[in-house]
Order: C-alpha cells, then sequence, then structure tokens
C-alpha cells in the first residue's frame, strides 16, 4: 500500500487512489503496493478528459481536445490487447498527463499515471508507440521490476518486445517490422560511435561507482534487449507459446523484483523440451553470451513482413544516391513522400545522414524537392532534415534551424542540432541561438547545451547569463554564419543523439 502528501497549492494528479485534500494539504492513498523504481506524480493546472473506460487523459486547456482526439478509444484497445497476452492489468486505472515541451524525458511509467512530453502529440505514430511502450511497462517493469540499475534490459527489453506484440495485434505485422528496421538502424547507428567493445553494450552492464544510472539508459537497453528475448520466442517456435510463458512469468513474479536468471531459469522451467536441448549453451548464442558480450546483438529478427513498407525507402535512397544526379532527381521527385508513414520519411532521412557530407549539389536538390514539404511535417522528420542542412553546411537552410531551435524547448529535439553544430563550422550560430533561447529551456537542458557549446574553447568558456543578455539583442543574417569562437572546432559530438526511446 503507498500512501503521498504533499505542500499547500495546487491539486496532485494521483490515477487510481483516492485523493484526499484538508486545508489546503492534499493526501494520495494507494491499495496495490509496487517494487517499482520511482514514484512521481504532477502537480499543475491540468483539465481532465472525459472519462472513458478506465483511461482519462489530463493536458493544459489549450492541448486536451488534441490529446483526447488523438487518444480517444485507444487506450483502452492497446489495454485490452495487452490483457490478452499478459494477463490482466493490475493497477485499476490508465490515465495519462501531457507535461510541458520543456520536461527531460519523452515518457515516464507510473502505476496508475503516463507522463508524456506535449510535442510527441504532433507526430501521430510516434505518440502510438510511445504509449503502447508504456502501457507494456504495467506488466514488464512495474508488476514485474529489475532488481539492479545493472539489467534494467529486463524491464527495457520485455517492454519493447510487449510493445512489438501489442501493435502487431492491433495494426499488424508491416508496421511494426519497419518500427523496428527504424530502431535497429539507431542501435547500428550507436553502435558505429561507440564501439563494439564499448561495456554499455553489454545487458549486464557494470555500474561503476559515481556513474549516474541513467546513462545506463541507452538503445542496447533496449534494443539488444528486445533481439534477445525476439530469440528466446523464436527458440519455442510460437510466439503464442511465448506470450504464454510471460503470462506465467508475470503471474509468478508480480510485485517483486527479479534478476536475469529468474527470467531464464523460469523460461527453461516452462520449455523443459529447450531444457534438455541445451539451448542456453548453442555455440555463438549463449545464454551467457548474450548477457555479458559487448558489441551487437548476436542474432536480430527477421523483418520481411515489413518490406512493403522498407522497400521504397531504401529505393528512393538509392535513387539520390545515384549517378547522374539529374535523372536521378527526376525519378526521386516523382514519388510522392507526403503519403509515406513516418517511419518511412524518418528511415529515409536517416540514410541520407548517414550518408552526410553529401555533394552540395546533392543537398541543393533534395532542399529543392523536399524543404517546403517538410516544413509541414511533425518534429521528428523536421529534426532529421535540420541536421543534414547543418551536417552539409547548407546556409540557405539555415533559417529553419533557427526557427525550429527557437520553438523547441525537448532535449531530444535540441541535443541532436546543437551537438551537430558545435561539430562543424557553425558554433557561433549555435551560440547566438542558445542566447536568445536559455531562458525558456529545462535547467538540465541548459546546462547539457552549455557543455556541448564550450568544447574546444578552454575551461572558462561557458556561456553566462550575462553573455546571454548581450547576446540576445544581436541580429545575425540566418543565411550567413558567423565565424567560430575559438581556434579549434570540437572533433565529434560530446554525447549520442538523443533517440527517441520511451522510459
Amino acid at each position: 500500500m503507498g500512501r503521498a502528501c504533499g505542500g499547500r497549492g495546487r491539486g496532485g494528479l494521483g490515477g487510481a487512489g483516492s485523493p484526499q485534500v484538508r486545508q489546503g494539504i492534499w493526501a494520495h492513498r494507494r491499495e496495490e503496493t509496487w517494487s517499482g523504481s520511482g514514484f512521481g506524480g504532477p502537480v499543475s493546472l491540468c483539465l481532465p478528459s472525459p472519462p472513458c473506460d478506465r483511461s482519462r487523459v489530463w493536458a493544459e486547456p489549450c492541448l486536451l481536445p488534441t490529446a483526447t482526439s488523438k487518444l480517444s478509444g485507444a487506450v483502452e484497445q492497446w489495454l485490452s490487447a495487452a490483457e490478452r497476452l499478459y494477463g490482466p492489468y493490475l493497477w485499476g486505472r490508465y490515465d495519462i498527463v501531457f507535461l510541458p515541451p520543456s520536461f527531460p524525458i519523452v515518457a515516464m511509467e507510473n502505476p496508475c499515471l503516463t507522463f508524456i512530453i506535449s510535442s510527441i502529440l504532433e507526430s501521430d505514430e510516434f505518440l502510438v508507440i510511445d504509449v503502447i511502450h508504456e502501457v507494456a511497462h504495467s506488466w514488464f517493469g512495474n508488476a514485474v521490476t529489475n532488481a539492479t540499475w545493472e539489467e534494467m534490459w529486463l524491464s527495457e527489453g520485455l517492454a519493447t518486445y510487449a510493445q512489438r506484440r501489442i501493435t502487431t495485434e492491433t495494426y499488424g505485422a508491416a508496421f511494426t517490422c519497419l518500427e523496428t528496421a527504424f530502431r535497429l538502424d539507431a542501435l547500428h547507428r550507436q553502435m558505429k560511435l561507440l564501439g563494439e567493445d564499448s561495456p554499455v553494450s553489454k545487458l549486464q552492464v557494470k555500474l561503476e561507482p559515481g556513474v549516474n544510472p541513467s546513462h545506463l539508459m541507452n538503445l542496447f537497453t533496449y534494443e539488444k534487449g528486445y533481439c534477445f528475448v525476439y530469440y528466446l520466442s523464436q527458440l519455442c517456435g510460437d510466439p503464442q507459446r511465448f506470450d504464454d510463458f510471460l503470462r506465467a512469468y508475470v503471474e509468478k513474479y508480480k510485485f517483486t523484483s527479479v534478476v536475469a536468471q529468474d527470467l531464464l531459469d523460469s523460461f527453461l522451467s516452462f520449455f523443459p523440451e529447450l531444457k534438455e536441448q541445451s539451448v542456453d549453451c548453442r555455440a555463438g548464442l549463449e545464454f551467457e553470451r548474450w548477457l555479458n558480450a559487448t558489441g551487437p546483438p548476436l542474432a536480430e529478427p527477421d523483418l520481411s513482413q515489413g518490406s512493403s513498407l522498407t522497400r521504397p525507402v531504401e529505393a528512393l535512397f538509392q535513387l539520390w544516391t545515384a549517378e547522374p544526379l539529374d535523372q536521378a532527381a527526376a525519378s526521386a521527385s516523382a514519388i510522392d513522400i507526403s503519403k509515406w508513414k513516418t517511419f518511412q520519411t524518418a528511415l529515409f532521412l536517416d540514410r541520407l545522414l548517414d550518408g552526410s557530407p553529401l555533394p552540395q549539389e546533392v543537398v541543393m536538390s533534395l532542399s529543392k524537392c523536399y524543404s517546403s514539404l517538410l516544413d509541414s511535417m511533425n518534429a521528428e522528420i523536421r529534426i532529421r532534415w535540420l541536421q543534414i542542412v547543418v551536417r552539409n553546411d547548407y546556409y540557405p537552410d539555415l533559417h529553419r534551424v533557427r526557427r525550429f531551435l527557437e520553438s523547441q524547448m525537448s532535449r531530444m529535439y535540441t541535443i541532436p542540432l546543437y551537438e551537430d553544430l558545435c561539430t562543424g563550422a557553425l558554433k557561433s550560430f549555435a551560440l547566438e541561438v542558445f542566447y536568445q533561447t536559455q531562458g525558456r529551456l529545462h535547467p538540465n537542458l541548459r546546462r547539457t547545451i552549455q557543455q556541448i557549446l564550450c568544447q574546444g574553447l578552454g575551461p572558462s568558456a561557458e556561456p553566462s547569463v550575462e553573455q546571454a543578455s548581450a547576446g540576445a539583442d544581436s541580429e545575425v543574417d540566418a543565411d550567413t554564419p558567423a565565424l567560430l569562437l575559438g581556434d579549434e572546432a570540437p572533433s565529434s559530438a560530446i554525447s549520442l543523439r538523443d533517440v527517441n526511446v520511451s522510459a
């Protein structure tokens, strides 16, 4: 049973519990116990959507109609699909609160109440995936929790697997394979940045003294963990049988904390024929190697069911990298990407990012073909195009970079651009935009951007509030960046691109 008390002021949202208010002090009592890794509750001026089954949306008045329309009926559909797969939902209500864009995490599940940043409302597909991922945490993460920070994959890998089982049941295998291909592309991109011997690429990563546990929340936790869980599902030969196993696993360990050996022992006990075959010791695919080897996943899922969606992406990318350019551009411009799914367009732009720097004539043709169209798309698409602009020093579109950074307060939509700006020849442009916007940024995000801006400038060069006040009034032609501040530009970004993954 849980109990929380808050101070005087505005009301708190607490999901399925029963808040009591006395003389401006609120108290919240929960009937369920849980072994979750955290507790949270928002305190702000939020309004609820009309009651609907067991789910409500909470948001600021200006956001509530959009949030309600995008999620109306869908949350109950996802909860019902998850219950069919993994057993009863244990937490009573499943409410969602949309927080300001400056909230430093994309999404965070708590029993009964999920936090999501409001900027994700721009992209229907990313919103769907983020909410379904948090729904999956109701079983994997909240009901059954990893016992240590060093095995976060037990929460995130299983939740990602469950998320994709739910999307397959709800939206079909092709969409699930497209989203998986998009995420695995990002995983391999992170692998190239870190190197295959990076210790954080282990599933059982060692948490050294003084290390911030949040630094262990990377794509390996999610996607390498998912690949291991998917591999286990393939060993039993039937996704439905594996669903039955996970349902039994949740029933056995609900409201407790587990380690990897608990999961694997339960798996082999549930499938004794696999234990007899010693599947845990297969050469090159040993369970121990899955857990403790660095590098990419030992095996990846078959995504051929998504080829109807991924094939056009690959074809368009090949057109833009073909010779001669004028013929390629003409053929490419005949393909209407406005009809594509968000994950298709994002995957296409990621491929172009991987190939950057591109020849200037290619970037010019890309801008002519897509720039205005992409302006009308969601932030997940726009940031990728703007990263292409920055990495290729394409000055005619820099005003779009400025406008984007002036409108975005979210970590996942700002850090990647600042890293790219400071890695290339546009650091002073980045400084000027930061001076003009820093007052609206979350303090943690502001400090991170300051660290990025200070790379290569010496120990006393961190931008200050006084500098910001002086710089905010300056005017610079958006198409002509100022000179680089300092003699040395950083050779690489100081941190990895914040990939949109949910907590």
